[in-house]
């Protein structure tokens, strides 16, 4: 069911920042931003900027390419002491890892006073990072980064493939867009952080003499800029919640495994709305 929710929405015909327009004139703010691969945005400048250079260099095949050796660098700032390997796609061995639990998904801003923090512990760690492609079960499509820790022996994994310098090109610019963007770690929605911190009511002031808002049991888990629900919901249920959020102009995830990520940027209205939805979204489900 979940692979479908996204066909029970109209056409988009196109993104800006973290705002989605419907061929029915709706617009809805991204919460879901694919699975992070949007996570600084749709429209960001700095990697359509190295898309068009690169393409416009006829490099799509596989070529050898200092791209390579720039991507790897930008890695390592982001995560240190790891040793890196790229695919075309996540091969079998990496896939019986995130099975037994030795690769995890890395993402970035989890934690707001150390957004690129990091698991020493976990052998192999999959950043989830801007302009990478699309996502299919929780791993990337079409290029698969792997970071393996220098401090815990770690079964081993094939080497890399060689790539497209246009992904190598794409990937890098990602990299360095996160490093860069600190304010991304701790976006200021007050209104949010009440529902999720349990400090009250969210409508400044509060228009209700009985607000219900506050006798609700806070149903969502934040970490950083992603939340995720407390309950662990089924798939009709993600379904209801998809469609709730929908009506209130807002795109959840349509795998319910999936974090619900905060954008970048809401308007007031937007803030307050999704708060509202976030509050009582588990009711009667």
């Amino acid at each position: 069911m979940e692979n479908n929710l996204l066909k029970t929405i109209p056409n988009v015909l196109r993104a800006r920042g973290f705002r989605l327009y419907l061929a029915n004139g709706k617009r809805l703010v991204d919460l879901w931003q694919n699975n992070g691969a949007a996570v600084l945005g749709h429209t960001p400048l700095n990697i359509l900027r190295e898309l068009k250079n690169t393409a416009s260099r006829g490099l799509y095949a596989p070529f050898p390419h200092f791209t390579e050796n720039r991507l790897i660098k930008a890695l390592s700032k982001l995560l240190p002491e790891r040793n890196f390997f790229l695919y075309a796609a996540p091969p079998q061995e990496l896939i019986a890892l995130f099975e037994n639990g030795s690769a995890k998904l890395w993402r970035p801003f989890v934690d707001p006073t150390a957004p690129f923090s990091f698991n020493d512990e976990i052998p192999y760690l999959v950043p989830v990072l801007p302009g990478i492609q699309l996502w299919r079960g929780g791993l990337p499509f079409g290029l698969c980064i792997t970071a393996a820790s220098l401090k815990v022996q770690s079964p081993p994994l094939p080497r890399s493939d060689m790539l497209s310098p246009v992904l190598l090109a794409i990937a890098a610019r990602g990299v360095h867009d996160i490093l860069a963007a600190s304010e991304r770690a701790n976006p200021q929605f007050p209104r949010i952080s009440k529902v999720i911190e349990r400090q009250g009511c969210a409508h400044t002031p509060c228009k209700y003499t009985e607000c219900l808002y506050v006798k609700q049991s806070n149903s969502w888990k934040r970490e950083g800029i992603y939340l995720t629900p407390k309950e662990n919901l089924n798939s009709g249920e993600w379904a209801v919640l998809f469609n709730k959020f929908y009506e209130g102009g807002f795109l959840l995830p349509p795998d319910r495994l999936q974090p619900v990520i905060l954008p970048g940027e809401l308007s007031e209205g937007e803030e307050e709305k999704l708060a509202v939805l976030l509050n009582f979204s588990f009711i009667k489900i």
